[in-house]
Protein backbone atom coordinates (compact mmCIF):
# COMPACT_ATOMS: atom_id res chain seq x y z
CA UNK A 1 0.00 0.00 0.00
CA UNK A 2 1.56 3.36 -1.13
CA UNK A 3 0.22 6.26 1.64
CA UNK A 4 -0.36 9.59 0.49
CA UNK A 5 2.61 11.54 0.97
CA UNK A 6 4.55 8.13 -1.14
CA UNK A 7 5.40 5.79 1.24
CA UNK A 8 5.10 2.34 0.67
CA UNK A 9 3.81 -0.22 3.09
CA UNK A 10 3.99 -3.79 2.68
CA UNK A 11 5.16 -7.47 4.03
CA UNK A 12 7.95 -9.51 3.55
CA UNK A 13 6.75 -13.45 3.62
CA UNK A 14 9.01 -16.44 3.92
CA UNK A 15 8.27 -19.68 5.24
CA UNK A 16 8.98 -18.72 9.04
CA UNK A 17 6.69 -15.79 9.33
CA UNK A 18 6.08 -12.57 8.42
CA UNK A 19 7.41 -8.82 8.79
CA UNK A 20 5.92 -5.50 8.36
CA UNK A 21 8.26 -3.44 5.89
CA UNK A 22 8.36 0.12 4.74
CA UNK A 23 9.74 1.93 2.35
CA UNK A 24 10.03 5.46 2.22
CA UNK A 25 9.56 8.06 -0.84
CA UNK A 26 12.84 9.14 -1.35
CA UNK A 27 14.42 5.94 -1.30
CA UNK A 28 14.26 3.97 -5.03
CA UNK A 29 10.81 5.88 -5.65
CA UNK A 30 10.46 4.34 -9.18
CA UNK A 31 10.58 0.40 -7.70
CA UNK A 32 7.65 -1.57 -8.74
CA UNK A 33 6.22 -3.99 -6.29
CA UNK A 34 3.33 -6.09 -6.11
CA UNK A 35 1.71 -8.94 -4.18
CA UNK A 36 3.85 -12.11 -4.83
CA UNK A 37 7.42 -10.72 -5.97
CA UNK A 38 10.44 -12.59 -5.02
CA UNK A 39 12.68 -10.00 -3.77
CA UNK A 40 16.47 -9.33 -1.56
CA UNK A 41 15.76 -6.82 0.52
CA UNK A 42 18.23 -5.09 2.69
CA UNK A 43 17.64 -2.54 5.44
CA UNK A 44 16.93 -2.41 9.33
CA UNK A 45 14.87 -3.68 11.96
CA UNK A 46 12.51 -1.17 14.13
CA UNK A 47 10.05 -0.78 16.83
CA UNK A 48 6.74 1.09 15.67
CA UNK A 49 5.95 2.32 18.80
CA UNK A 50 2.59 3.19 18.01
CA UNK A 51 1.33 -0.81 17.75
CA UNK A 52 4.33 -2.00 19.30
CA UNK A 53 5.19 -4.21 15.94
CA UNK A 54 8.47 -4.84 14.30
CA UNK A 55 9.09 -3.08 11.46
CA UNK A 56 11.72 -3.05 8.52
CA UNK A 57 12.93 -0.22 7.09
CA UNK A 58 14.13 -1.13 3.65
CA UNK A 59 16.99 1.02 1.90
CA UNK A 60 17.57 -1.22 -0.71
CA UNK A 61 15.46 -3.31 -2.29
CA UNK A 62 15.72 -5.44 -5.98
CA UNK A 63 14.01 -8.91 -7.52
CA UNK A 64 15.58 -12.23 -6.84
CA UNK A 65 18.00 -12.98 -9.93
CA UNK A 66 19.27 -9.63 -10.40
CA UNK A 67 22.24 -8.47 -10.08
CA UNK A 68 23.63 -6.48 -7.17
CA UNK A 69 25.24 -3.98 -9.28
CA UNK A 70 22.54 -3.72 -12.04
CA UNK A 71 19.96 -3.31 -8.97
CA UNK A 72 22.17 -0.55 -7.91
CA UNK A 73 22.76 1.00 -11.15
CA UNK A 74 18.44 1.13 -11.89
CA UNK A 75 18.26 2.54 -8.92
CA UNK A 76 20.66 5.36 -9.16
CA UNK A 77 18.94 6.00 -13.17
CA UNK A 78 16.00 6.00 -11.61
CA UNK A 79 16.70 8.47 -8.59
CA UNK A 80 18.48 10.81 -11.04
CA UNK A 81 16.10 10.83 -13.69
CA UNK A 82 13.55 11.92 -11.32
CA UNK A 83 16.08 14.74 -10.12
CA UNK A 84 16.08 15.58 -13.99
CA UNK A 85 19.68 14.77 -14.68
CA UNK A 86 18.86 13.23 -17.94
CA UNK A 87 16.14 16.40 -18.82
CA UNK A 88 16.70 16.69 -23.24
CA UNK A 89 15.85 20.51 -22.03
CA UNK A 90 18.82 20.94 -20.09
CA UNK A 91 21.20 19.27 -23.05
CA UNK A 92 23.42 22.16 -24.19
CA UNK A 93 24.40 22.95 -27.88
CA UNK A 94 28.03 22.23 -28.78
CA UNK A 95 29.82 25.33 -29.95
CA UNK A 96 30.76 25.24 -33.72
CA UNK A 97 34.13 26.23 -33.76
CA UNK A 98 35.86 25.14 -30.37
CA UNK A 99 39.11 26.66 -29.68
CA UNK A 100 40.18 25.65 -26.39
CA UNK A 101 38.68 21.83 -25.33
CA UNK A 102 39.11 20.08 -22.20
CA UNK A 103 39.46 16.11 -21.79
CA UNK A 104 39.43 13.91 -19.07
CA UNK A 105 40.45 10.76 -19.20
CA UNK A 106 43.24 8.01 -17.99
CA UNK A 107 47.39 9.06 -18.35
CA UNK A 108 48.36 5.93 -20.18
CA UNK A 109 45.19 4.88 -21.86
CA UNK A 110 44.46 4.90 -25.55
CA UNK A 111 41.63 7.15 -25.57
CA UNK A 112 43.89 9.97 -25.27
CA UNK A 113 46.32 9.61 -27.95
CA UNK A 114 43.41 8.79 -30.20
CA UNK A 115 41.58 11.92 -29.40
CA UNK A 116 44.90 13.93 -29.94
CA UNK A 117 45.19 11.86 -33.28
CA UNK A 118 41.64 13.22 -34.49
CA UNK A 119 41.76 16.57 -33.03
CA UNK A 120 44.91 17.14 -34.95
CA UNK A 121 43.36 15.85 -37.99
CA UNK A 122 40.28 17.84 -37.92
CA UNK A 123 40.45 20.83 -36.01
CA UNK A 124 44.40 21.68 -35.15
CA UNK A 125 43.12 25.19 -34.60
CA UNK A 126 42.12 24.42 -30.64
CA UNK A 127 44.36 24.61 -27.83
CA UNK A 128 43.91 21.16 -25.60
CA UNK A 129 43.47 21.03 -21.37
CA UNK A 130 43.99 17.78 -20.48
CA UNK A 131 42.78 16.88 -16.58
CA UNK A 132 43.60 12.59 -15.95
CA UNK A 133 42.13 10.54 -13.58
CA UNK A 134 41.64 6.87 -12.89
CA UNK A 135 39.20 5.41 -15.11
CA UNK A 136 38.82 2.37 -12.88
CA UNK A 137 39.00 1.09 -9.31
CA UNK A 138 37.53 2.29 -6.32
CA UNK A 139 39.18 5.43 -6.39
CA UNK A 140 38.22 6.02 -9.74
CA UNK A 141 34.64 8.67 -9.47
CA UNK A 142 36.50 10.59 -6.70
CA UNK A 143 39.29 11.62 -8.88
CA UNK A 144 37.07 11.51 -12.30
CA UNK A 145 34.95 13.75 -10.39
CA UNK A 146 38.14 15.89 -9.08
CA UNK A 147 39.32 16.23 -12.33
CA UNK A 148 36.19 17.25 -14.19
CA UNK A 149 35.80 20.25 -10.71
CA UNK A 150 39.50 21.39 -11.79
CA UNK A 151 38.96 21.49 -15.36
CA UNK A 152 36.04 23.53 -14.76
CA UNK A 153 37.65 26.52 -13.65
CA UNK A 154 40.26 26.52 -16.96
CA UNK A 155 39.71 29.98 -18.32
CA UNK A 156 37.82 30.04 -21.45
CA UNK A 157 36.90 26.56 -21.62
CA UNK A 158 34.44 26.05 -25.10
CA UNK A 159 33.88 22.37 -24.21
CA UNK A 160 34.80 19.34 -22.87
CA UNK A 161 35.59 15.53 -23.40
CA UNK A 162 34.85 12.80 -20.34
CA UNK A 163 36.80 9.33 -21.82
CA UNK A 164 37.65 5.67 -21.60
CA UNK A 165 38.14 2.90 -24.24
CA UNK A 166 35.78 -0.03 -23.91
CA UNK A 167 35.68 -2.72 -21.08
CA UNK A 168 33.17 -5.03 -18.88
CA UNK A 169 30.68 -3.82 -16.73
CA UNK A 170 32.86 -3.59 -14.05
CA UNK A 171 35.56 -1.91 -15.38
CA UNK A 172 32.83 1.09 -16.69
CA UNK A 173 31.45 0.86 -13.04
CA UNK A 174 32.71 4.38 -12.28
CA UNK A 175 30.76 5.71 -15.07
CA UNK A 176 27.94 4.73 -13.37
CA UNK A 177 28.62 6.50 -9.83
CA UNK A 178 26.07 9.25 -8.53
CA UNK A 179 29.69 11.18 -8.13
CA UNK A 180 30.11 11.43 -11.30
CA UNK A 181 27.33 12.51 -12.47
CA UNK A 182 26.98 15.08 -10.24
CA UNK A 183 30.12 16.44 -11.41
CA UNK A 184 28.93 16.20 -14.84
CA UNK A 185 25.58 17.93 -14.51
CA UNK A 186 27.07 20.74 -12.73
CA UNK A 187 29.89 21.06 -15.24
CA UNK A 188 30.09 24.86 -16.93
CA UNK A 189 30.00 24.20 -20.42
CA UNK A 190 28.90 21.15 -22.68
CA UNK A 191 30.56 17.97 -21.98
CA UNK A 192 30.57 15.03 -24.42
CA UNK A 193 30.75 11.19 -22.97
CA UNK A 194 32.87 8.97 -24.94
CA UNK A 195 32.91 5.99 -22.39
CA UNK A 196 33.36 1.93 -23.38
CA UNK A 197 32.24 1.32 -26.95
CA UNK A 198 29.09 2.00 -28.69
CA UNK A 199 26.51 -1.14 -27.11
CA UNK A 200 28.05 0.41 -23.36
CA UNK A 201 25.77 3.04 -22.05
CA UNK A 202 26.29 4.49 -18.27
CA UNK A 203 24.93 7.33 -16.32
CA UNK A 204 27.79 9.65 -16.99
CA UNK A 205 26.15 9.34 -21.07
CA UNK A 206 22.89 9.92 -19.66
CA UNK A 207 24.10 12.91 -17.95
CA UNK A 208 26.36 14.51 -20.82
CA UNK A 209 24.97 16.82 -23.57
CA UNK A 210 25.91 14.66 -26.32
CA UNK A 211 26.67 10.46 -26.15
CA UNK A 212 29.70 9.36 -28.59
CA UNK A 213 29.83 6.21 -28.99
CA UNK A 214 34.06 6.09 -28.59
CA UNK A 215 36.74 8.70 -27.25
CA UNK A 216 37.77 9.13 -30.61
CA UNK A 217 33.98 9.94 -31.90
CA UNK A 218 33.74 12.31 -29.06
CA UNK A 219 36.86 14.23 -30.80
CA UNK A 220 34.75 14.21 -33.98
CA UNK A 221 31.70 15.48 -32.77
CA UNK A 222 33.24 18.10 -30.57
CA UNK A 223 35.17 19.25 -33.39
CA UNK A 224 34.44 20.89 -37.26
CA UNK A 225 36.63 19.45 -39.99
CA UNK A 226 39.16 21.98 -41.00
CA UNK A 227 38.83 20.90 -44.61
CA UNK A 228 35.65 21.62 -44.88
CA UNK A 229 35.45 25.11 -43.18
CA UNK A 230 38.27 26.00 -46.28
CA UNK A 231 35.99 24.93 -48.68
CA UNK A 232 32.85 26.93 -46.81
CA UNK A 233 35.44 29.87 -47.18
CA UNK A 234 36.33 29.81 -50.60
CA UNK A 235 32.40 29.48 -51.12
CA UNK A 236 31.82 32.46 -48.92
CA UNK A 237 34.95 34.11 -51.22
CA UNK A 238 33.28 33.53 -54.05
CA UNK A 239 29.57 34.18 -53.58
CA UNK A 240 30.81 37.80 -51.97
CA UNK A 241 32.59 38.76 -55.17
CA UNK A 242 30.01 38.24 -57.14
CA UNK A 243 27.23 40.01 -55.24
CA UNK A 244 29.65 42.81 -55.37
CA UNK A 245 30.27 42.56 -59.04
CA UNK A 246 26.29 42.74 -59.39
CA UNK A 247 25.64 45.31 -57.08
CA UNK A 248 28.21 47.71 -58.69
CA UNK A 249 26.17 46.72 -62.33
CA UNK A 250 23.16 47.83 -60.97
CA UNK A 251 24.20 51.23 -59.19
CA UNK A 252 25.60 51.90 -62.81
CA UNK A 253 22.79 50.81 -64.43
CA UNK A 254 20.20 52.79 -61.82
CA UNK A 255 22.69 55.79 -62.12
CA UNK A 256 22.81 55.81 -66.06
CA UNK A 257 19.06 55.11 -66.03
CA UNK A 258 18.79 58.62 -64.16
CA UNK A 259 21.25 60.27 -66.08
CA UNK A 260 19.30 59.66 -69.57
CA UNK A 261 16.22 60.26 -67.43
CA UNK A 262 17.30 63.58 -66.42
CA UNK A 263 18.82 64.24 -70.45
CA UNK A 264 15.57 64.03 -71.27
CA UNK A 265 14.16 66.91 -68.81
CA UNK A 266 17.00 68.89 -67.52
CA UNK A 267 17.01 72.29 -69.83
CA UNK A 268 20.94 71.90 -69.25
CA UNK A 269 21.21 68.48 -70.24
CA UNK A 270 25.34 68.56 -70.80
CA UNK A 271 25.98 69.93 -67.10
CA UNK A 272 23.86 67.22 -65.43
CA UNK A 273 25.51 64.53 -67.57
CA UNK A 274 28.33 65.80 -65.83
CA UNK A 275 27.30 65.75 -62.46
CA UNK A 276 25.78 62.39 -63.26
CA UNK A 277 28.80 61.00 -64.70
CA UNK A 278 31.14 62.41 -61.65
CA UNK A 279 28.47 60.58 -59.45
CA UNK A 280 29.04 57.08 -61.07
CA UNK A 281 32.77 57.59 -61.02
CA UNK A 282 32.31 58.27 -57.01
CA UNK A 283 30.26 55.45 -56.57
CA UNK A 284 32.27 53.17 -58.84
CA UNK A 285 35.59 54.19 -57.02
CA UNK A 286 33.85 53.35 -53.83
CA UNK A 287 32.39 49.74 -54.36
CA UNK A 288 36.04 48.83 -55.83
CA UNK A 289 37.77 50.26 -52.81
CA UNK A 290 34.99 47.76 -50.98
CA UNK A 291 35.38 45.33 -53.00
CA UNK A 292 39.29 45.11 -52.54
CA UNK A 293 38.90 45.55 -48.65
CA UNK A 294 36.87 42.31 -48.76
CA UNK A 295 39.45 40.73 -50.81
CA UNK A 296 42.05 41.12 -48.78
CA UNK A 297 40.06 40.24 -45.47
CA UNK A 298 39.39 36.77 -46.71
CA UNK A 299 43.15 36.84 -48.20
CA UNK A 300 44.24 37.00 -45.17
CA UNK A 301 42.34 34.47 -43.27
CA UNK A 302 42.54 32.04 -46.01
CA UNK A 303 46.39 32.33 -45.69
CA UNK A 304 46.47 31.98 -41.82
CA UNK A 305 44.37 28.57 -42.15
CA UNK A 306 47.12 27.82 -44.67
CA UNK A 307 49.70 28.12 -42.73
CA UNK A 308 48.78 25.04 -40.62
CA UNK A 309 48.47 22.81 -43.75
CA UNK A 310 51.17 20.33 -42.94
CA UNK A 311 52.34 20.00 -47.03
CA UNK A 312 53.09 23.85 -47.26
CA UNK A 313 55.65 22.99 -44.30
CA UNK A 314 57.07 20.16 -46.17
CA UNK A 315 57.20 22.26 -49.25
CA UNK A 316 59.76 24.43 -47.27
CA UNK A 317 62.10 21.69 -47.47
CA UNK A 318 60.86 20.08 -43.98
CA UNK A 319 60.33 16.45 -43.65
CA UNK A 320 58.07 14.49 -41.51
CA UNK A 321 59.68 11.08 -40.28
CA UNK A 322 57.65 8.26 -38.81
CA UNK A 323 58.31 4.96 -37.36
CA UNK A 324 58.01 1.86 -40.60
CA UNK A 325 55.40 0.04 -38.31
CA UNK A 326 53.59 2.21 -36.26
CA UNK A 327 53.33 5.35 -38.39
CA UNK A 328 54.04 7.19 -35.18
CA UNK A 329 55.65 10.32 -36.10
CA UNK A 330 59.30 10.92 -34.47
CA UNK A 331 60.29 13.81 -32.77
CA UNK A 332 63.29 13.26 -30.43
CA UNK A 333 66.49 10.99 -31.33
CA UNK A 334 65.45 9.14 -28.23
CA UNK A 335 62.66 7.54 -29.92
CA UNK A 336 64.39 5.51 -32.97
CA UNK A 337 67.18 2.80 -32.12
CA UNK A 338 70.20 1.67 -34.64
CA UNK A 339 68.71 -0.48 -37.50
CA UNK A 340 65.24 0.66 -36.90
CA UNK A 341 63.08 1.24 -40.44
CA UNK A 342 61.66 4.77 -40.70
CA UNK A 343 59.44 6.24 -43.21
CA UNK A 344 60.36 9.76 -44.75
CA UNK A 345 57.72 12.23 -45.99
CA UNK A 346 59.03 14.96 -48.45
CA UNK A 347 56.83 17.39 -50.23
CA UNK A 348 56.64 15.21 -53.75
CA UNK A 349 57.05 11.74 -52.28
CA UNK A 350 57.75 9.25 -49.40
CA UNK A 351 61.27 7.01 -48.70
CA UNK A 352 62.59 4.51 -46.78
CA UNK A 353 65.11 4.90 -44.76
CA UNK A 354 66.82 2.48 -42.00
CA UNK A 355 68.61 4.68 -38.66
CA UNK A 356 72.23 3.47 -38.38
Amino acid sequence: NRSQVGHRYFSLRDPGGVLRSVLFRDTMPGMPLKDGDRVLAHGRLTLYTQRGDLQFVCDFVRPEGVGIMAAKYEQLRLKLETEGLFAPSRKRQLPAFPMHIGVVTSATGAALQDIKNVLARRWPLATLAIATAKVQGDDAPAEIASALRALAREADLDVAILARGGGSAEDLSAFNSETVARAIYSFPVPIISGVGHETDETIADMVADLRAPTPSAAAERATPDIAEVRRALVIMERSILSAARQRTVTAAQAVEGAMALAQRAAPNPSRIARDLRDVILAMTTGLERQFAADRAQFEGSRAQIETLNPYATLKRGFAIVQHAKSRKVVDSIRKVKPGERLAVSVADGAFWTEVS
